[in-house]
């Protein structure tokens, strides 16, 4: 695998990290196997890519080949896809055998600061940037969603509402203040604003990346740094 292919993330939840034992376990359909009481909230069809931003920019520093299925439950979101391009990422499915040929990645809630909007604009779909905090460097790896502007309003709406949920009933996860419990209890039931790109979620854990090389890999000639306050490139 080349250096400039692989997909950062964090550990313990590196997207294709071999020993990450947390990592999301597929059946023989090569769908998410749920944890022991977690609720499955819906399944989309999309493509993703991996971005590390900046204070003024982002990079995508990969990009699959080719659609993933997204899963989305009351705990995390899981994705899984066919990647030649990429590393493999180990997916077992309930017996704990290999999967061969396929990429998956996980972000539980804990994790996510913040959700970018990005409108579709001429050439470009839309897209939803879930961003993370790292520890030790001013850089935040996002994981995009793409699809049609219509799938990721969707997609906005049941994060923000499910990554709300999520820590305020999870106490022992995630300390919150008042006013951040209130900030939470408000998206659980508030619609979002038609022209609202960017959604705060307090109460995030920052994650930590799996290696350096993840903070300072150099990057490819072909990558272009993208703005997302404008969605151009």
């Amino acid at each position: 695998m080349h250096d400039d292919a692989s997909p950062f993330f964090i550990a313990p939840h590196r997207f294709d990290a071999v020993d990450d034992e947390a990592g999301p376990v597929l059946d023989r359909r090569h769908e998410l196997v749920p944890e022991n009481g977690e609720r499955v909230l819906g399944r989309h069809r999309l493509d993703v890519a991996g971005y590390l931003l900046g204070p003024s920019e982002a990079w995508r520093r990969w990009a699959l080949p080719a659609a993933v299925t997204l899963t989305v439950t009351d705990r995390r979101m899981a994705y899984v896809g066919r990647g030649s391009q990429l590393a493999l990422v180990g997916a077992r499915h309930r017996r704990g055998a290999r999967l061969p040929g396929l990429v998956s990645g996980q972000i539980r809630w804990q994790w996510p600061s913040r959700l970018e909007l990005l409108p579709a604009a001429e050439g470009r779909p839309a897209r939803l940037l879930v961003v993370c905090d790292a520890l030790r460097t001013i850089q935040q790896p996002a994981l995009a969603l793409i699809a049609s502007a219509g799938q990721v309003d969707e997609l906005a709406r049941q994060l923000r509402r499910v990554v709300a949920t999520f820590r305020l009933t999870r106490p022992e996860l995630v300390d919150l203040s008042p006013p951040e419990r209130d900030v939470l209890s408000r998206l659980t039931i508030v619609a979002p604003r038609a022209a609202e790109a960017r959604v705060l979620l307090p109460g995030s854990l920052p994650v930590e990346f799996h290696s350096r090389e993840d903070y300072y890999r150099p990057r490819h000639v072909d990558q272009m740094p993208y703005d997302a306050a404008s969605g151009q490139r």
